[in-house]
């Protein structure tokens, strides 16, 4: 290994050309070390470079695969059940709409008919897709309304959204039917997620609401009042609002 010096140096006594000296050995120390260590590199490299070849082929190959799975199978696979879940949603909807015959319509809804897939069908068929996690929503939504209440829990827990309204809705769905089946307590668990969930003038006042009136029958009298009073205070033109003085009123005369 050659020693480096800087051009044009010269020590001007002995105790400056011993350090020079200790400073090339080092340096050259240095280069050394690091030649070994790049040595030893390129050994290692060379006695496994058929191992790190087929990692590389390995790897490849998945990410090919993945993306062939995506192209081939889980775009078109999407694209089917999305077009299947146009059928029950119709009835769905119907059902929403109806004031006679509902639970007829949600039954159409939740199993199909004529040959066509119901919600249930598509969260079967389907599973992983964004339709099937639609359609548990749904069919969550369907039995609440027919006031089956575990097979509503089942499904609402199996749906997952960030929407701002469905995800706040799947949750305050929940509350629902907890409070149906007499378990306040969970209940306002839920109705207090729905309320998080997103701050909009639609879902946060309702869900506030709810929370507020399962807090006052849990007895917890200042949760209800702070509730109360956020609606009061940043939703006075909802339907929540409405009355919202007299709830206010048992909130504070309950403590």
């Amino acid at each position: 290994m050659a020693t480096y010096k800087k051009k044009g140096f010269k020590p001007k006594n002995k105790v400056e050309e011993q350090k020079f000296d200790e400073q090339e050995s080092t340096t050259a120390e240095v280069f050394s070390t690091l030649d070994e260590s790049a040595s030893k590199t390129e050994e290692w490299v060379s006695k496994n470079q058929n191992v790190i070849l087929g990692f590389i082929g390995i790897v490849a190959v998945a990410v090919l695969g993945y993306l062939a799975y995506v192209q081939f199978v889980q775009k078109p696979k999407e694209a089917e059940a999305t077009n299947e879940l146009l059928y029950p949603q119709q009835y769905f909807e119907q059902a929403l709409n109806s004031t006679t015959a509902k639970d007829s319509l949600y039954t159409l809804a939740l199993n199909g008919a004529e040959g066509k897939y119901g919600f249930l069908d598509i969260i079967n068929e389907y599973s992983g897709t964004k339709a099937a996690n639609l359609a548990n929503y749904s069919a969550g939504m369907a039995y609440l309304e027919m006031n089956k209440y575990d097979e509503a829990i089942a499904h609402l827990e199996d749906f997952s959204s960030d929407d701002d309204i469905l995800g706040a809705l799947a949750k305050g769905g929940l509350g629902d039917a907890f409070m149906q089946l007499g378990q306040p307590e969970d209940a306002l668990g839920y109705y207090e997620s729905a309320m998080k969930h997103s701050d909009n003038g639609f879902t946060t006042p309702k869900f506030l609401y709810k929370s507020g009136i399962t807090a006052l029958e849990l007895e917890q009298n200042d949760k209800a009042l702070k509730y109360f009073q956020r609606i009061k205070d940043e939703f006075p033109t909802s339907d929540a609002a409405n009355l919202i003085d007299a709830y206010i009123a048992m909130a504070e005369n309950s403590k």
